[in-house]
């Protein structure tokens, strides 16, 4: 009988001297949404296990976290989500849905129930998708301003909350990225106010074969109200408001009262020169009133009532009444050059004609132009925010469009 010993598969396993047999559990750092939105909410309870209360607005930093802790309370998805790790009890009582066995048997973890039919090799599992790369690149941009520089944007915050508490301006759902976002603006992302400081736009036209597309292009400078900025691509910051924001509306007095280029603030310093203001004719002459969206565009130095009292004996109002459609009070001899700058971007639909409107007046006017108010308005917010050379009116379709 041969007194050699046994070979067990334990002695096989333990004899790998090249750890040909070991093996490591993958793991991977691409964290979910979920997994961001519980991060971000763990933030506020570390501030609350610190300080005993709830972050308020006497500070940059705890303005952040309060703005984020107010838009999680206003969302009951979140709040189902956060509840479990709710441990001061921030959100209050969340009603947390009953699972059903539809959803233990979609919240199967390891595939045991996937058919087939299923699995499919152009599934790209290890490849992140458009929109979490734009997530990556918004997060990984972000930097800390310094305080002395964020000093004036947090007055700029806070100014803007204060005007949506008071009514002046509105939260509106933001779609579309060309028609939305603009340099000068307030916006939401996350419960986190932004603000759209500069742009470097670019157009670029890609060829499909339905047609050439038209895409706006460019990098951002944008400040956010937690005291950080950044520098993403133009189109990434309009996906993000578009998937987890909103858009601010401006306030009435910011488009119709106070027309300035720097930052959109009056200082003490500075002087009201004039009024920009848009008229429409009451001529029943039929040449000039079969023309539709005629209006004057013009600046005065005297209040506009008082410039155009006598307007039905001066030439430059076409000899009749006129109604004031809208004004713009101008600031530090800014005036008259945007006028200068209105008129020649609308130079094409400049009224040309020399009629005679009663024996012995004619008049040849030249600050009276064919296009829609609300185009002369849009030109007037694209000079504002500086814009205005990017872009020229289509008399074709009566629009202000991309060069």
């Amino acid at each position: 009988m041969s007194n050699k010993k046994k070979i067990s598969l334990d002695d096989i396993f333990n004899d790998d001297d090249f750890g040909l047999l070991d093996s490591t559990a993958k793991t991977s750092t691409v964290k979910s949404e979920d997994d961001r939105l519980i991060d971000s909410f763990e933030e506020i309870n570390t501030f609350v296990d610190k300080n005993g209360r709830e972050p308020n607005s006497s500070s940059m930093s705890e303005y952040g976290l309060l703005a984020r802790l107010k838009n999680i309370r206003q969302n009951e998805q979140q709040k189902i989500t956060l509840k479990p790790f709710d441990r001061h009890n921030l959100l209050g009582e969340v009603e947390m849905p009953k699972a059903s066995i539809d959803d233990i048997l979609n919240d199967e973890e390891f595939g045991l129930l996937v058919t087939d039919s299923d699995l499919s090799i152009f599934q790209y599992k290890h490849i992140s998708k458009e929109d979490e790369r734009d997530k990556a690149d918004f997060i990984a941009q972000r930097k800390s301003l310094k305080e002395e520089e964020f000093a004036p944007y947090e007055k700029m915050f806070q100014k803007v909350h204060q005007e949506i508490k008071e009514g002046k301006r509105k939260i509106l759902p933001f779609r579309n990225i060309e028609k939305n976002l603009h340099v000068g603006y307030f916006y939401l992302i996350d419960g986190v106010m932004l603000y759209l400081k500069e742009a470097n736009i670019e157009k670029s036209v890609r060829e499909l074969k339905s047609g050439n597309r038209e895409r706006i292009e460019g990098r951002t400078f944008t400040i956010f109200e937690n005291g950080t900025f950044s520098n993403m691509l133009f189109r990434s910051l309009g996906k993000q408001i578009q998937k987890s924001g909103k858009l601010i509306t401006n306030t009435q007095e910011g488009i119709n009262a106070e027309l300035y280029v720097n930052a959109g603030m009056v200082k003490e310093e500075d002087i009201q020169t004039g009024w920009i203001y848009v008229l429409k004719s009451k001529s029943t002459h039929p040449e000039i009133s079969a023309i539709k969206n005629l209006y004057k565009i013009g600046f005065s130095t005297s209040p506009i009532d008082e410039r155009v009292k006598n307007a039905k004996n001066e030439a430059t109002y076409l000899y009749a009444d006129v109604n004031k459609v809208s004004s713009y009070a101008c600031y530090n001899r800014n005036a008259d050059k945007l006028e200068l700058l209105l008129h020649r971007f609308f130079a094409e639909v400049c009224l040309n004609i020399d009629i005679e409107i009663t024996q012995g007046k004619r008049i040849t006017p030249r600050e009276w132009f064919v296009v829609p108010f609300e185009e002369i308005e849009k030109a007037i917010e694209l000079i504002l925010n500086e814009q205005i050379t990017n872009y020229k009116y289509d008399r074709r379709i009566e629009k202000i469009v991309l060069k």
